[in-house]
């Protein structure tokens, strides 16, 4: 734990994918679609409890929303004085015509929510607003976003019924660049939320935003399933949805606005060779930044220590200490294993657990 933290200044050491849940029992004005409470939904309603489990909110009935933040202030105060969440509003889906459409919505955290959550608790959090493109006040709700503190923006476009390729988001891609408010935007398959177009989530569709100059961070690396190589046109095969990550990253004119962030890489269903690869491609170091994912690492069956063993990127003699860190703080777990990451004789960077100056470049 100690050598973890070697080299790392706590101040800039800021989780770049922590969400922010509930159930909106405090007033937060959170809204979860009813399905995911029946048991006639049971894929929804046992991701629900997953969720709410892992944030240790579980059996609070009555101040769910309290229980959670309280569980994040426990888990960042394990870490070291300085370090911070990036709390993640997430918006409604939307129709066609820009109305939020609460019926294909699985959940709704408000912007407010995620301000007001960070505003009260400043040693402990920053927060990123989540804003659909269609919305006819899209822009001016970035503004005003803006103006608040947001650091970023969050999408995961097959939930939220968007196309990032779309002319329909032109005017709010303006004015991302113009603010220099980065789009934290999830590609690749979704499952951790039902629903949607997954279609929407193929890397190659956030070349729109691209060349517009808006900063986007690639969640997760696009690490998980597979999708319609474009650039062979609309009916092109299916490649693996990392590999067209990769072929943006490796495009000179992309060097200075595409990023990726290694959340839930460690994941049974993420780890191996794109894992690998970002810890082995040390020319991408510079544009990659760390996340949890919270509250997904305190999801029991979806981590493996024993499988990133036996895949060579972690160390036998590290996994004891590692399963004891994981009982105990899934946060520090998330850091830790990260640091013990080895691939090829390589591990991720200290820059990229230092992420503050992405989303602060006035503290750089």
């Amino acid at each position: 734990m100690t050598a973890a933290w070697e080299g790392l200044d706590p101040a800039k050491v800021w989780d770049s994918h922590a969400h922010l849940i509930g159930t909106g029992d405090s007033g937060s004005g959170v809204y979860v679609n009813p399905k995911t409470e029946s048991l006639l939904n049971p894929g929804e309603y046992a991701r629900r409890l997953f969720f709410l489990n892992a944030g240790c909110a579980h059996e609070t009935k009555g101040s769910v929303d309290l229980a959670y933040v309280e569980r994040m202030h426990n888990l960042v105060d394990g870490l070291r004085p300085g370090a911070k969440l990036l709390l993640l509003a997430f918006e409604r889906s939307h129709a066609e015509d820009g109305s939020p459409d609460l019926a294909r919505s699985a959940f709704w955290v408000p912007d407010a929510y995620a301000r007001d959550t960070a505003k009260a608790h400043p040693a402990y959090f920053e927060w990123a607003a989540s804003i659909h493109p269609y919305r006819a006040d899209c822009v001016e709700a970035l503004e005003r976003a803006k103006r608040e503190g947001a650091r970023a923006v969050k999408w995961i476009p097959s939930v939220m019924g968007m196309d990032p390729a779309s002319p329909r988001c032109d005017r709010f891609y303006a004015a991302a660049a113009k603010l220099n408010v980065p789009i934290i935007c999830h590609a690749g398959l979704e499952r951790a939320v039902l629903g949607g177009n997954q279609e929407y989530g193929n890397p190659l569709r956030l070349r729109r935003a691209l060349d517009a100059g808006v900063r986007v961070v690639v969640a997760h690396c696009a690490s998980m399933g597979q999708d319609i190589d474009l650039d062979k046109g609309d009916n092109g095969p299916l490649v693996d949805s990392f590999e067209l990550f990769s072929r943006l990253m490796d495009l000179p004119q992309y060097q200075r606005v595409l990023f990726g962030d290694i959340s839930a890489m460690t994941q049974v269903n993420r780890a191996g060779p794109s894992l690998a690869k970002v810890i082995e491609r040390e020319d991408w170091h510079p544009r990659l930044l760390n996340g949890s994912d919270y509250p997904l690492p305190g999801v029991m069956p979806i981590f493996s220590v024993d499988y990133l063993v036996s895949l060579r990127l972690v160390q036998a003699s590290a996994a004891p200490v590692l399963k004891e860190i994981r009982s105990h703080n899934p946060l520090l777990f998330d850091f830790v294993l990260k640091r013990q990451l080895r691939a090829g004789g390589k591990a991720l960077a200290r820059s990229i657990f230092e992420t503050r100056a992405f989303f602060d470049p006035l503290s750089s």
